[in-house]
């Protein structure tokens, strides 16, 4: 009985180290390596952020997309550009296309800024060439109204240009979280 007991055991070894002797031939390493275990050592910073500190930063909404109108006989393409800086004016890039009209009004006389929050801004300039019938420009408007962010807490903003060519062009943008 004793003899039967040791027979077991040696069986039951064998099959163990088998199975690892197995496994470890399966997994690629080479089992004539010594393994070894190395420990690196890193150091970790860690930085201390007030709950203040975030709440103070505004962060700007991002606006992106061009957006077309070819109502009438001139295609108007909006395209915002990105302000990094609050202070500094909102500013889009704005293509006209016509085969038929003559460009050389100022496009910041019939174009207003308004957000989902009921803000409107009057466009502060238009700087673009006067004359031809395909012309690209830059329209400003100012980035504060009544001493406060034009964009805070809003979801969305329409530039609005009336009598280009036609009675009234919408271009909608709403706000994209970075």
């Amino acid at each position: 009985m004793k003899n039967h007991r040791l027979f077991v055991y040696f069986i039951v070894i064998v099959t163990i180290f088998g199975a690892a002797a197995c496994s470890i031939q399966d997994s690629g390493i080479d089992p004539t390596i010594e393994p070894s275990i190395q420990v690196q050592s890193t150091q970790v910073q860690s930085t201390q952020v007030q709950p203040t500190d975030i709440a103070m930063q505004e962060v700007e909404p991002a606006i992106q997309g061009t957006k077309s109108d070819a109502q009438g006989f001139i295609t108007v393409d909006i395209t915002p550009e990105k302000n990094d800086n609050s202070e500094e004016p909102l500013t889009f890039v704005v293509a006209l296309n016509t085969h038929s009209i003559d460009l050389s009004m100022d496009l910041a006389e019939l174009t207003v800024l308004t957000t989902d929050t009921g803000k409107t801004v009057q466009a502060t300039l238009w700087d673009a060439p006067r004359e031809g019938h395909h012309v690209e420009g830059k329209l400003y408007f100012p980035s504060s109204f009544d001493e406060t962010r034009l964009l805070t807490g809003a979801k969305s903003i329409t530039i609005t240009i009336t009598g280009l060519d036609v009675p009234s062009r919408s271009f909608t943008w709403h706000f994209v979280n970075d």
